[in-house]
């Protein structure tokens, strides 16, 4: 049975852009499954699914629709465990969601930083207006003035990377030897901005970005069949 998949897109149905989205979207090729995606804009996600959740990623899996990346990672492991593993047991489960709380606090915030206005300049008129309001009444700032703390802030960001830097030069994935859920955790953060900005967050020899190339190109390379952006 096909898993629908209701992701999170701008004007271009084509470039999905949300790190939870596309979380989900690597889990579910881990599992093997098959999905079909669903273009949704900001302003329909009230309507997925008759109001489920405020947010997407959602999927429908036959009668189960289930909303948040995590919870849907945890649904996937239990309803398909003949399949391979996202978490490796309750020890991985509660890594990735340490792993998951690090991405939020320390990745998130510098890719709003750095990527905000090509968030804003990828939306249609009538979300755009929205995506501006809501992100501005939350940080309590004008997008503009967002932007323009990222060149004071990559180094700091840059250096931010150093565990996950550090981790990397025994393992080639967060999970190990082969990725986990953890892995996609990270990855969704750094395909937000690849997707959305052409701002260049790492530099081309970083462990870190050697770590997300390899992360790009698993699953037949879901994660290149959206270009970065130009």
């Amino acid at each position: 049975m096909t898993i629908l998949l209701y992701d999170l897109v701008g004007r271009d149905s084509t470039r999905p852009f949300s790190p939870h989205c596309w979380k989900v979207a690597m889990a579910l090729a881990h599992k093997g499954l098959d999905i079909s995606t669903v273009p949704t804009r900001f302003l329909e996600v009230p309507a997925v699914e008759g109001g489920v959740s405020k947010t997407v990623p959602v999927i429908r899996d036959g009668e189960t629709v289930l909303a948040d990346s995590f919870a849907i990672a945890l649904y996937l492991d239990e309803a398909y465990p003949d399949r391979p593993t996202l978490f490796g047991g309750e020890g991985g489960e509660a890594m990735a969601r340490f792993i998951e709380r690090w991405s939020q606090v320390t990745i998130h915030p510098y890719v709003t930083t750095a990527a905000i206005m090509d968030l804003h300049a990828m939306q249609d008129a009538e979300n755009a207006v929205y995506f501006r309001q809501s992100r501005e009444q939350r940080l309590g700032k004008r997008l503009e003035e967002v932007t323009a703390a990222r060149e004071a802030g990559l180094d700091t960001f840059r250096a931010s990377l150093e565990p996950l830097r550090s981790m990397l030069f025994y393992q080639p994935f967060i999970g190990g030897a082969a990725p986990l859920f953890g892995d996609y955790i990270v990855f969704g953060a750094l395909q937000w901005a690849r997707i959305a900005s052409p701002y260049q967050l790492l530099n081309d020899g970083d462990v870190v970005a050697q770590w997300f190339a390899r992360c790009l190109d698993l699953h037949g390379g879901l994660g290149r069949k959206v270009a970065a952006a130009a």
